[in-house]
Order: C-alpha cells, then sequence, then structure tokens
C-alpha cells in the first residue's frame, strides 16, 4: 500500500494536541520517568502490552492508575498474592440453587486497561491463565468463550526477581508482553519535586482527556505511518543477530546467548518504532527510532547461558553489542 508521507505526517500533527493533553494530565500524578511514561504511550497506541519491573515505591503503580484515569476508558486492578486463583482473574461458573442451573461471574480480565500490580507474587498457573486473554483477547469460562473488549491492555508491574516472595514469570508469557520497562530511580531534582508534592499534600486530581474514539484515531493514525523496506531489513537483521551472531561478526556472542528472540520481536520492533515515531511527531520510521525501542522489545526475549551469567552479563549488554555492531541504513 503507497503511503503518502506528508499526509501522514498531517495526520500526526493533528493528533500531537492529544497526546500533549495526556502527557499534562500524567504529569499531576508522576514527576519525571519521561521513559516509562512513553513506554506506556507506546502500549497503548499499539495495543501492546506493558511489564514494568522496578523495586518498590517507583511510581509503577501510580503511574498506570494515572493513565486509565486519564483514559475514559473501563480499568480494573488486580493486586496479585502468592493465595490468588486462576478463576479470581478470568472469572468462574456459579452454582444457583434456585433453578439448579450454572451462571458465568466474569473475572476483572474484562476490562479494556487490566493493571497486574506485583504479578510475580502469584504462582505460575494463576499468571497462567492471562495467556489466553493476553494473546487472543478472549477468556474461557466453563464451555463458553467470551471475547474482551477492544481496546484491550495488559499492564503488568513486577518487582525484581531477587526480591522475597517472588516468582519467575514463565517465559511464554513474559514474551506476550510487548515491551518489559525496567525502572530506575528518580533524579536528585525530580525527587525533590516528589517530595515537594508529598508535603504539600494538595490535591490535584486527574480528568478523563481521551475517549475510546481518540484512541482509535490515535492508533489508526500509527498504522499509517511509513516503515522503509530498509529499516524492515534492518529490524530484521538486529533480532537475527540474537539467534546467529556469527553471521553478523559476532562469534563472540554465540556463547552467550543460549535461545535468541522469537519472530514476535521482529513484529513489536516495528510497530514499538512506528509508535516512537508517532510521539515524535514523524510520518515515518528511522533506524534510530528501533534502537530507542530495542531494548524494551529484546531484554526478555533473549535467553542467556549460564557463561553470560558466570560472566555477569545482561542482555542489555548484548543487545548494546548487537546495536553498535549491525549495520545502520
Amino acid at each position: 500500500m503507497q503511503v503518502d508521507v506528508h499526509q501522514v505526517k498531517d495526520k500526526v500533527a493533528e493528533q500531537s494536541e492529544l497526546v500533549h493533553r495526556l502527557n499534562s494530565e500524567l504529569a499531576k500524578a508522576v514527576v519525571g520517568q519521561e521513559e516509562m511514561l512513553s513506554r506506556l504511550l507506546v502500549g497503548v497506541l499499539t495495543n501492546g502490552h506493558v511489564l514494568l519491573e522496578g523495586v518498590p515505591g517507583l511510581a509503577k503503580t501510580t503511574a498506570i492508575n494515572a493513565l486509565a484515569q486519564a483514559l475514559s476508558t473501563s480499568f480494573q486492578r488486580i493486586q496479585f498474592t502468592p493465595d490468588l486463583l486462576p478463576a479470581d482473574l478470568v472469572g468462574t461458573m456459579i452454582y444457583v440453587p434456585a433453578d439448579g442451573s450454572f451462571k458465568t461471574r466474569k473475572g476483572p480480565v474484562f476490562a479494556n486497561f487490566v493493571l497486574a500490580d506485583e504479578i510475580n507474587r502469584a504462582p505460575s498457573k494463576v499468571q497462567s491463565a492471562l495467556l489466553e486473554a493476553m494473546q487472543e483477547h478472549q477468556v474461557t469460562i466453563g464451555d463458553e468463550t467470551y471475547p474482551l473488549e477492544s481496546p484491550f491492555l495488559v499492564m503488568a508491574t513486577q518487582n525484581p526477581i531477587e526480591q522475597e516472595g517472588t516468582y519467575p514469570l514463565p517465559e511464554a508469557q513474559v514474551d506476550r508482553f510487548m515491551l518489559k520497562v525496567r525502572i530506575t530511580y528518580p533524579k536528585l531534582d525530580e525527587e525533590r519535586k516528589v517530595l515537594d508534592l508529598a508535603l504539600d499534600e494538595t490535591s490535584r486530581p486527574i480528568q478523563a482527556v481521551l475517549g475510546l474514539q481518540e484512541i482509535f484515531g490515535m492508533q489508526d493514525v500509527v498504522k499509517l505511518i511509513y516503515t522503509d523496506d530498509q529499516v524492515k531489513n534492518y529490524i530484521l537483521s538486529v533480532v537475527q543477530a540474537t539467534r546467529d551472531p556469527a553471521a553478523f561478526k559476532l562469534a563472540d556472542l554465540a556463547a552467550l546467548i543460549d535461545f535468541g528472540a522469537s519472530p514476535r520481536a521482529s513484529i513489536y520492533l516495528g510497530k514499538g518504532a512506528r509508535a516512537v515515531a508517532f510521539l515524535n511527531g514523524r510520518g515515518y520510521v528511522t533506524p534510530q527510532d528501533v534502537k530507542d525501542i530495542a531494548y524494551d522489545v529484546l531484554r526478555h526475549r533473549i535467553i542467556l547461558t549460564y557463561e553470560a551469567e558466570a560472566e555477569q552479563k545482561t542482555s542489555e549488554d548484548i543487545i548494546k553489542v548487537i546495536l553498535d555492531t549491525v549495520p545502520v541504513p
């Protein structure tokens, strides 16, 4: 399909005011953390699930709650705990003694935005209950399958695995998340603003500034953003380098990577790069857009070997070497 880049740029410019309004509302609740907020918007624009990882107290839950309030959509928060059951997420069949029948009670997953708070606090069987919903956008309860509303987006938070009382997420579920975003401590000046706001104790209510139609409108524009064949080939080369490093003169990485990124990584790199271009006000994707989103798309899709762990290498180290080495068009 031929796309007029200038027309797309005009459409992006029309939508920029909506993004500005949304960011203004989010700034009422979250100070700094621009990358985290940007990645949450990428998830909204591409219908991709987002996993936020960081120690407690870094405004992960606050940011997602603020986004849900700023968007006029249905929202459910689920606090994951070790005693949570799959039925607590998706729902169950309830027996009605009056007539001897069963009726369906839908769970909190039936919402446009679902916050899975501290998702790694629950055992794997509960985490896996989200798999069908996240991938197929449907839920099976008893013999019936129920479609989920559109948009449907899971935004999950998790504490680092090193903390007590956590369970590692199954690899199949981790791969369902479009992005895994690492949250770091705020800068000194940002934390000063956080402290001032907390001590001031002034209420700053967040207003709903966008509805479903505006969200769908932005998503439609993102789908129109032009991606050149050279950029597509660059995306494929980056992903292929995680699977066959030697083919890209990265033979030293072969002993560090057990499994490379799946084809889902190529898809999400392309979609994520388009969303980044949209947020930057462009109607076309550049290789830098791919680089900007690459860490969040790839860090949870590269499985390292024991040798890499022994050398204290991380997936971020691998991604940096690949991005520094693969030729940029």
